[in-house]
């Protein structure tokens, strides 16, 4: 039987101060990370984050997918904050794409 124990999970830094420290290095390298939570708690922040740290510390380049907020209000909400998502756009380090989805019902007919 192998000796699992030691393995360690290849991480990437986050950049985003404390949560690389708890989280053993940062998130794990070359798979997805799903944020989950309700309304409010932060997943945009967190995700805005990352990437902004990746871009400006890390070299890498990211895309942002929003289904509620558009790229020009994400950009103005986090402005207050010190990012410039405008410029990291124009230097093509970031892309944000806004997805609209609309839910249509339709009535069943009598």
């Amino acid at each position: 039987m192998k000796n699992l124990q030691n393995k360690q999970l290849s991480k990437c830094p986050t950049g985003i101060h404390g949560l690389d420290e708890i989280t053993g290095g940062g998130l794990p390298k070359g798979r997805p990370t799903l944020i989950c939570g309700s309304a409010g708690c932060g997943k945009t922040l967190l995700s805005v984050e990352f990437l902004v740290q990746g871009a400006t510390k890390y070299g890498e380049p990211g895309i942002l997918m929003t289904f509620e907020e558009t790229a020009s209000e994400i950009t103005e909400n986090v402005t207050s904050l010190g990012w410039d998502l405008a410029q990291l756009i124009e230097e093509k380090k970031l892309a944000i794409d806004h997805v609209h989805s609309q839910l249509i019902l339709l009535k069943q007919p009598a």
